[in-house]
């Protein structure tokens, strides 16, 4: 009997008894990976964070996330990364070298610079200020969280969800409240992997067909530019260093970030001299830093930590600063039209989220149901991409204040 006591300690049976909270975390796990692996929900990064969660949850395996308190020896000392991997183990580890310093972000963003092409921005840079209109969901559920009792580090947390950009979300919330990265960081994925469906029925609920058929080739025709780019190549490399030094003068705190988005879109605009470095920062690197951030966001949602109230408002305050922020740039480019001769598809207000480039794909495939001619994608694509660049500012907005 003693032998088959020690083989039943020895088990997380009895764990699983006295914590039915590790079960659900366990189930929220697998339907996280049933959305990544069948459904195709940003799989990139949903796989990994929902693995990580389950990794976190399964009894006596250790690779929990602890809170910041457990490594703190006294007010102002911690414990070191070694001493962190002996007593806490390898996720705990990562978490602390990777995350909690804030290195992974800007590694992605850096990548996703050398990802994106700022030439239709550059061509219409009349849209990219819809781009920022988008951003209003942001500053929105902000103050609306401040409201519900949340505290003003927190709600901007929460807001910057509204900004459609995971690393963003996530960097933001290491700076500002760490102990609500898991819940943020699914919510943010999720919205983002819901943009095929948020982005419709916000559109449809506020324009009309008319608006929705306004054809901007058209309009370009009727309204033709007054001046053209005429050594884009030029322009394109010149303006991830122009505007970072801009950015770094008037919101420095936004240069984590944007700073190396800016610097992973010049080495690829410059071209074939630097082209292994484009092709690592957009392959091994981005991708390493993809694993390691997914496995280590998603093992700090322990049971103790996600469920809870709090957490519930998370999700619904993402969703309606999602909402918002699309509404927002609708809105817009609404107003532009009142006093515009050349008007603008209000779907091109819709897609000033950072969620590059599926949210201007979405927008697209609407209008073409409305009149398979009407092509928006490049249009779309410049208010797209300038979110990019307005959620990280408005990223560095919330450090500078709330940090």
């Amino acid at each position: 009997m003693a032998i088959l006591e020690k083989l039943y300690n020895m088990t997380a049976i009895q764990d699983f008894i006295d914590g039915p909270g590790t079960i659900l975390m366990l189930v929220i796990g697998a339907l996280l990976l049933y959305l990544g692996i069948k459904k195709k929900y940003e799989p990139l990064l949903l796989i990994p964070i929902a693995f990580g969660l389950i990794l976190a949850n399964l009894p006596g395996g250790g690779m929990g996330v602890v809170p910041a308190e457990y490594i703190q020896i006294d007010e102002h000392h911690y414990k070191n990364l070694f001493e962190i991997a002996h007593d806490h183990g390898i996720m705990n580890f990562l978490y602390y070298s990777l995350i909690k310093t804030g290195f992974l972000p800007p590694i992605i963003f850096m990548g996703v610079g050398a990802l994106t092409d700022f030439g239709p921005m550059l061509r219409n840079l009349r849209l990219a200020f819809f781009g920022a209109a988008a951003q209003i969901g942001i500053f929105t559920v902000l103050l609306s969280a401040i409201a519900f009792g949340f505290t003003p580090a927190e709600a901007g947390s929460l807001g910057i969800i509204g900004g459609a950009d995971g690393p963003t979300a996530i960097y933001t919330t290491i700076m500002l409240a760490p102990h609500l990265l898991g819940p943020i960081a699914i919510a943010a994925y999720s919205y983002m992997a819901l943009v095929p469906v948020i982005v419709p029925l916000v559109a449809r609920k506020l324009c009309s067909e008319k608006e929705l058929r306004i054809n901007m080739k058209e309009m370009d025709k009727l309204y033709p530019p007054k001046r053209k780019i005429k050594n884009l190549k030029a322009v394109k490399i010149a303006f991830p260093i122009v505007l970072g030094i801009v950015i770094a003068i008037f919101v420095p705190s936004s240069v984590p970030l944007l700073g190396m988005l800016l610097f992973g879109n010049l080495i690829k605009e410059v071209g074939v001299t630097v082209a292994r470095l484009s092709d690592a920062a957009t392959g091994s690197i981005m991708n390493t830093a993809t694993i390691f951030l997914g496995l280590t966001v998603g093992a700090t949602m322990t049971s103790e930590v996600f469920l809870n109230v709090q957490t519930i408002m998370i999700i619904v305050g993402g969703f309606i600063a999602f909402a918002i922020s699309i509404a927002g740039g609708i809105l817009a480019v609404k107003v532009y039209n009142l006093f515009a001769r050349k008007k603008i598809n209000p779907l091109v207000g819709a897609t000033g989220l950072s969620a590059v480039p599926m949210a201007s794909r979405v927008a697209n495939e609407i209008a073409i149901q409305y009149d398979p001619k009407n092509h928006v994608l490049q249009y779309c694509m410049a208010s797209n991409i300038s979110g990019v660049i307005g959620s990280a500012v408005a990223a560095g907005v919330l450090i500078s204040f709330l940090g």
